[in-house]
């Protein structure tokens, strides 16, 4: 007779299948809510059960060994049809209820999904919201996350997906930087002026900023004394009088009410099309994904 799973050996593999796509126990404890020594702890324990090194450890990487790379591959099932178990569930209940996983871009969180969470949570308020915000792309099915908000054009045949409104990019500086160094009427007058630009933390690459001139769109790489890796940190510079700086429509939009910024080059703004909400297959019929965009739709 097959000797019985137990709870504590299910719970390593769990934490294992986690730690295996996310790369390190910090990352695994997070997606799972416990702590990274809960993880190191389950995961040793399944190692001394199994007999085998499941992960080289380093103090900067941890890497599956052979034997952890042909177990990981059947872990990752196991945690797959556990998650499959809990959205069949969430579906029989009909109604919006349940922790809601959602992840988004700093951008997109701060400035539309959070200031719309509780208008959300009071049309339902079973569902308990876990937002989490980061200019990485996440691995959606691998850390259990049930919708992004991303601006990117996102190609995963694991995910389902629906594009949102155009949002538009544009130049824009403070009243008393264009009162000091004057207002340019082209993109080419750019080089004049003192630009501030972001950096991708996903990839190292300066942002390259598109205009439309006539019929055709262009891309410039200006040469900017100050680089930021936030597209937050650009507008709090550039309202501070470092520049001219690009950014979306929908964040700069507060700060041109209250006056602190004003648009430059408007004439040659871009609108784009590549705000996309995608979710897992398995989360097609989840009511409480449903529901939030449903609210996704309104808001954009």
């Amino acid at each position: 007779m097959k000797e019985q799973i137990g709870l504590e050996r299910l719970t390593g593999l769990i934490a294992f299948a986690r730690a295996g796509s996310l790369g390190s126990y910090t990352a695994a404890a997070r997606s799972l809510s416990v702590s990274p020594s809960a993880i190191s702890k389950s995961i040793q324990r399944l190692e001394a059960h199994l007999g085998v090194t499941l992960f080289t450890r380093t103090t900067r990487s941890l890497t599956l060994t052979a034997e952890g790379r042909e177990i990981h591959g059947r872990a990752l099932r196991l945690l797959r049809d556990a998650e499959d178990i809990e959205q069949v569930a969430k579906r029989a209940r009909g109604e919006p209820a349940g922790t809601l996983r959602i992840a988004a871009s700093l951008a997109i969180g701060l400035h539309i999904i959070a200031p719309a969470l509780p208008q959300f949570r009071k049309l339902h308020p079973k569902v308990t919201i876990d937002l989490r915000l980061s200019d990485h792309l996440v691995d959606l099915v691998g850390e259990g996350i049930d919708l992004a908000i991303r601006i990117a054009d996102l190609a995963d045949s694991r995910l389902l997906s629906r594009r949102l409104s155009p949002h538009r990019l544009c130049c824009y500086a403070s009243p008393e930087y264009l009162a000091a160094r004057g207002n340019p009427k082209h993109p080419d007058e750019l080089e004049a002026h003192d630009t501030v630009n972001l950096r991708y933390q996903s990839t190292g690459q300066t942002f390259r900023w598109p205009f439309r001139i006539g019929d055709r769109d262009i891309e410039i790489v200006p040469s900017s004394s100050i680089i930021v890796d936030a597209s937050e940190a650009v507008l709090a510079t550039i309202a501070a009088g470092g520049g001219i700086g690009m950014g979306a429509g929908f964040m700069a939009g507060p700060l041109v009410k209250r006056g602190q910024l004003v648009p430059v080059l408007s004439d040659f703004a871009v609108e784009r099309n590549n705000i996309t909400a995608v979710w897992p297959e398995s989360r097609r019929t989840n009511p409480a994904v449903r529901a939030f965009l449903t609210e996704l739709m309104k808001l954009f």
